[in-house]
């Protein structure tokens, strides 16, 4: 059978940014049957056995609970579990002296939907035909982002400025102030913070500057906080999320181990959330409940906290020093490699200046040598411009053994090398 797609069923029936990337990486390692590779492209959290038994004793309590099947045989509100609301409110005003009620909490299948409902709800053709652009002040950024809008022409990003020590071989990205443009013509703006795929943390002045660029034109400013405090806590740099009128923190559980269960949580402006959760009643009547539950245990009791700081966030941050040394003693002193410093998230990017050859060729490249990455330019949606940067760059996955990052950028070390002398030669 062979239906005719609608415009919207076409765009959305098509694989983009990095799901086509993991498309060729699954065909490759079935492909590749009987050979060892050292896959560096996941962004699937590891199973921490600490993590994992802390779900296991909530789950427990939950079964053994009489509100077990209130939770699991009925419908909800669409606004989220009660309790869990509840227990976000509590922490979050105890813990950044705020003064949140249960209108300020949405609870939403994952954070991926939190942006479908924001970028369609703000971002697209207004009634009177206006074009409200959703705005990425920093690119890259996450490349979920170039999925979410149902008017792709909506979608804009700007390019960073770079902070770059040359003789350490590092580098960060800051937003340009001086080209970002927030106007009338702005329906929202998002940002990962810290930042998939780089682990880039925004300061909080920039965040309050772009905030304040937004606040005349009610624009809402919507953080992705997938990887910030207090949970999962995956910052690896002094931070705290910053709140305002217009902001709307956005959380997911699923780098605090919950993945499987789809749980976002979006904080902010009671009448931002109540768009939000009309969007919600329409689309899915309410998220699942039985991830909820046992969340809201967690969150109450302090152990979902505690443990993103003693155990979560310690965990990535030493792989990433294993990548980051590693690295160190494989790249040439002379070739310009540049590592984003590591403030955050579960992923290292690489900036290879003035690479002979494209990401995408690189990427196969280290494929025949049994490294799998991912092209950095899946993560440039809404960049319109052409920039060779966008081609220069590889995010690497912090989700494999510390033996297995250390071999695979030596190897990464090896067949860069090669690329470069390859093309000093034939120069």
């Amino acid at each position: 059978m062979n239906p005719a797609l609608t415009q919207i069923g076409d765009q959305m029936s098509n694989l983009t940014g990095v799901r086509a990337i993991m498309k060729d990486i699954v065909e490759t390692l079935q492909a590749g049957a009987g050979r060892e590779f050292i896959n560096l492209s996941a962004g699937n959290p590891l199973i921490l056995p600490e993590v994992e038994q802390l779900w296991r004793d909530c789950t427990a309590e939950l079964l053994a609970s009489d509100e077990y099947g209130e939770v699991v045989c009925r419908y909800g509100s669409s606004q989220g579990y009660g309790p869990l609301i509840k227990a976000i409110a509590n922490d979050f005003n105890r813990r950044y002296n705020l003064k949140l009620s249960d209108r300020n909490i949405l609870i939403t299948p994952g954070s991926q939907t939190l942006y479908f409902y924001a970028a369609n709800a703000f971002g697209g053709y207004s009634s009177g035909g206006d074009l409200k652009q959703i705005v990425l002040p920093l690119s890259p950024d996450y490349t979920g982002y170039g999925g979410v809008s149902l008017v792709p022409e909506a979608l804009i990003a700007y390019k960073p400025t770079l902070d770059i020590d040359v003789s350490a071989h590092r580098f960060k990205y800051r937003p340009d102030f001086s080209q970002l443009t927030i106007t009338e013509n702005t329906g929202c703006v998002i940002f990962s913070r810290p930042c998939n795929p780089t682990g880039n943390v925004m300061t909080d002045e920039e965040v309050r500057k772009i905030a304040a660029l937004a606040a005349p034109y009610d624009v809402p400013v919507f953080i992705d906080s997938a990887y910030a405090p207090p949970f999962p806590a995956l910052n690896f740099t002094e931070m705290t999320p910053v709140f305002g009128s217009n902001i709307l923190h956005c959380m997911s559980l699923s780098k605090a181990g919950l993945p499987g269960e789809r749980i976002g949580v979006a904080i902010g402006d009671a009448k931002l959330i109540q768009v939000l959760e009309s969007f919600q009643t329409n689309m899915c009547i309410h998220p699942s409940r039985y991830g909820q539950a046992i969340a809201a245990q967690a969150i109450n009791s302090g152990a979902l906290a505690e443990i993103a700081e003693r155990v979560i966030r310690p965990f990535y941050q030493n792989k990433f020093t294993v990548l980051e040394n590693t690295l160190n003693a494989a790249m040439p002193q002379d070739l310009p490699w540049f590592l984003h410093r590591g403030e955050g998230a579960i992923f290292a990017w690489l900036w290879l200046k003035d690479l002979p050859i494209t990401d995408w060729e690189l990427y196969q490249q280290l494929k025949q040598v049994g490294v799998i990455v991912v092209p950095g330019s899946t993560f440039f949606p809404g960049l319109r411009e052409s920039w060779l940067h966008k081609q220069q760059c590889l995010r690497i996955s912090l989700t494999a053994s510390d033996a297995e990052i250390a071999t695979g950028m030596q190897r990464l070390a090896k067949v860069t090398e090669q690329v470069y002398q390859r093309a000093a030669v034939s120069a």
